[in-house]
């Protein structure tokens, strides 16, 4: 999901009967297709997106890889014009993940525990981008970073999104953090929320793979899906000092073989993997 500019005119995609155990797949398709936002109702799963970058044939192709959704009934609803930012941060809670970090919007109050020493506090522009912690590969994430020492590090987040993990990592005594992410609205944000948290080690970079730094990473973030981790495997592991980290998420467990296997090839052994509704993250050495 990418930030969103606050007065986009965005078309309401309604997807029914969609089953509990279709709906996350669904999500991630979609996502992947453009669509910034959803929201589900009994049975119904409502995909948002922007009107200029709806392309129908784009829906075809995610139901047909999956037989029990290919006959979905699916309706279009162009939406009135709004803030769409204002609207989804009154619903947007602060997040305590493992106990030990606490991200939440400006809009929220400050954590008021007094035991500051082990919390960190991270303040985040949520602007609808993807990595709030709300989602579950965010927090798996968020809670393996929390496991590592990053003093005096450097450290790689691919797909920043937010800037949520490049902060934490900054946060927790990385020496330097290169975030990238190809959408420009998610760029825009994470720069955003570096000044908000004064995290000024972290240099945010719009591209892909073909724009990180011809330098050695200690350790590599990467959450973002399960083909595009497979095609960048091998720049990542380019880039990785040996004995560094590579932290994969953004996929279900049932991907788990195929990434281990390309991370095999590419010089880089598992250490862990740990799930949450279906979702994962990994841990890789080299």
């Amino acid at each position: 999901m990418s930030t969103i500019p606050p007065s986009s005119i965005f078309l309401e995609i309604a997807f029914q009967p969609v089953v509990q155990s279709y709906s996350d797949i669904l999500i991630a398709e979609l996502s992947e297709a453009g669509f910034d936002s959803f929201n589900e109702e009994e049975a119904v799963l409502f995909a948002y997106i922007r009107e200029s970058d709806f392309n129908e044939h784009a829906i075809y192709q995610v139901l047909q890889k999956y037989p029990d959704l290919k006959d979905l009934f699916w309706s279009v609803t162009r939406m009135p014009e709004k803030n769409w930012n204002e609207l989804w941060e009154s619903s947007y809670e602060p997040v305590l993940v493992a106990g030990r970090c606490y991200i939440r919007a400006p809009f929220h109050p400050a954590s008021g525990i007094q035991d500051q020493a082990s919390r960190i506090e991270i303040v985040i522009e949520p602007k609808m981008s993807f990595g709030t912690a709300h989602h579950e590969t965010t927090s798996l994430m968020i809670e393996a970073l929390l496991d590592e020492d990053l003093t005096g590090k450097a450290v790689l987040d691919m797909g920043c999104g937010t800037g949520v993990l490049a902060i934490l990592a900054s946060r927790m005594g990385a020496s330097r953090v290169v975030a990238i992410d190809n959408d420009p609205w998610a760029v825009e944000n994470a720069t955003e929320n570096v000044l908000k948290n004064n995290t000024r080690t972290i240099d945010v970079i719009q591209g892909d793979t073909t724009v990180i730094p011809p330098e050695q990473f200690d350790v590599i973030l990467a959450n973002i899906n399960r083909n595009t981790l497979i095609e960048q495997i091998q720049s990542y592991a380019t880039v990785l000092r040996k004995g560094g980290s590579l932290f994969l998420s953004g996929f279900y467990t049932e991907d788990l073989p195929a990434l281990e296997a390309c991370a095999s090839a590419n010089g880089l052994g598992i250490i862990f993997s740990r799930s949450k509704n279906n979702w994962i993250v990994a841990k890789f050495n080299r």
